[in-house]
């Protein structure tokens, strides 16, 4: 397990690993969705733009264009940021291009995509459906997984064709929303399996562990074995509501945590907390798939759970299946999204999949990302990285996943139960003994043990 203490050594090597990292990913290609009634006007080229620095000149953009703003996205394949600005306010529109934007005309603004939400909200709350604003269509993404059938289904069609002509599209996934209780390494209380997110520092300054709220109701004490002595007690939990997401401290106040995630054969460095960004390219691990990758869809969704409703999540076409629960969304430069909530399908025909997001939960739980003493500052020789710096959104410092490839035995469970939120269906974990180095795949996605850079899976 990667909150053990760890050799000065050994995590300088890691850190050097994950040097040749961002140049050896391989970029989804995001997808460049035509818009509704949109145009773009002529310009000078937008700025090319990392995409965590496309998130901060979103921020900026949408306090600088008031109503006028109506969501952006990040164009990965061009690098740059891409703002829809309502019809009509040329003059804002003039702005967020010489910002460094690119800008598409819209004709929903904002608050009219809230409003349609708002409504979903209070006449389909229908348990197995979504709904997230979609920048790059300026409509509002609403999804029914299979359970939503004959009246349930005639009740959301009939609710999203009242909201207008141009404001929202329906679809239907193959797969059932549910909660998927497990995530980066391993971490058990009783029979159900959860993952542990990202290591933090709770607000009095001890180290805790950031995962998926669902995952606090299977018991308060847990382990990094099946059956083990507990390493971590719940602290704080919300589920559902307005997030999933739970605090567990470590009992053991002297636990080293290291900023960092084990993909399996190497280590990617936390440095910071992060909003997300529509269009922006994410990786996510998890004990039961390993390392798996895709795209953010939409921002602040509502996911209508079995056992309630759940706002303010990430939704992305990234796959997970059960076991994955509270594993670490993040990207390939060390920014912390996101913890694994739930969502449908799986790793082989794919879904949605909801995370809730980092930030969210540190400001809830009153915790940060890293603290300089907790492991963070002893990896690359005692270079700082990151901890205590304040990312773009207001959260600090440097974060950590507990890897997957350090299970040290957490994979014995052999099929042991997962904490689905009293779920049934939802808990058996398909690992068993096998270890976490070979769950990244068995194509072309599978690690071969260089530190050549993070390799997809799904």
């Amino acid at each position: 397990m990667s909150h053990k203490r760890i050799p000065k050594r050994k995590a300088a090597i890691a850190v050097g690993g994950v040097v040749a990292l961002g140049a050896a990913v391989i970029l989804l290609p995001n997808a460049n969705a035509s818009q509704d009634g949109a145009s773009d006007g002529v310009a000078a080229a937008p700025k090319t733009l990392k995409a965590g620095d496309a998130s901060d000149l979103a921020t900026r953009l949408s306090g600088m264009l008031g109503d006028a703003y109506a969501g952006a996205w990040y164009d990965g394949e061009d690098k740059r940021l891409v703002v829809n600005v309502v019809r009509g306010e040329g003059d804002l529109a003039l702005k967020a291009r010489s910002a460094g934007a690119e800008v598409r005309e819209v004709d929903n603004s904002m608050a009219e995509l809230e409003a349609g939400a708002g409504t979903l909200k209070t006449e389909a709350s229908i348990p197995g459906t979504s709904w997230a604003v979609d920048p790059r269509t300026n409509k509002i993404l609403v999804t029914a997984d299979s359970t939503v059938t004959g009246d349930k289904w005639d009740q959301l069609e009939s609710t999203v064709e009242n909201l207008g002509s141009g404001m929202a599209t329906l679809k239907k996934s193959a797969g059932t929303f549910r909660t998927f209780a497990s995530g980066g390494d391993a971490i058990f209380a009783g029979g159900a399996r959860c993952s542990l997110g990202f290591n933090v520092t709770a607000g009095d300054g001890s180290p805790a562990i950031l995962t998926a709220g669902h995952c606090a109701a299977a018991g308060d004490e847990w382990s990094d074995q099946q059956g083990g002595e507990p390493i971590a007690t719940v602290d704080q939990a919300l589920f559902p509501g307005a997030g999933d997401f739970a605090l567990l401290t470590y009992n053991d106040p002297a636990t080293e945590a290291p900023s960092e995630v084990n993909v399996g054969g190497q280590t990617v460095p936390i440095v910071q907390a992060a909003e997300a960004t529509v269009g922006q390219q994410v990786f996510r691990m998890g004990s039961t798939t390993g390392l798996a990758d895709g795209q953010v869809l939409g921002l602040n969704a509502t996911v209508n759970y079995p056992e309630g409703t759940v706002t303010g999540l990430i939704q992305t076409n990234v796959c997970a299946e059960p076991g994955d629960s509270g594993g670490s969304l993040f990207t390939q430069d060390g920014l912390a999204i996101g913890l694994t909530s739930g969502g449908s399908g799986d790793c082989t025909v794919g879904g949605e999949t909801f995370f809730q997001p980092v930030t969210t939960a540190l400001e809830a739980v009153g915790a940060t990302l890293g603290d300089g003493g907790a492991g963070a500052g002893d990896q690359a020789g005692g270079q700082e990285q990151g901890a205590g710096q304040e990312a773009g959104d207001g959260q600090a410092g440097a974060g950590d996943q507990a890897g997957a490839g350090d299970q040290e035995g957490a994979e014995d469970q052999a099929g042991g139960q997962d904490a689905g939120a009293g779920q049934d269906g939802v808990g058996q974990d398909g690992v068993g003994g096998q270890d976490a180095q070979d769950r990244t795949g068995t194509g072309s996605g599978r690690h071969s043990g260089q530190d050549s850079g993070l390799t997809r899976t799904h």
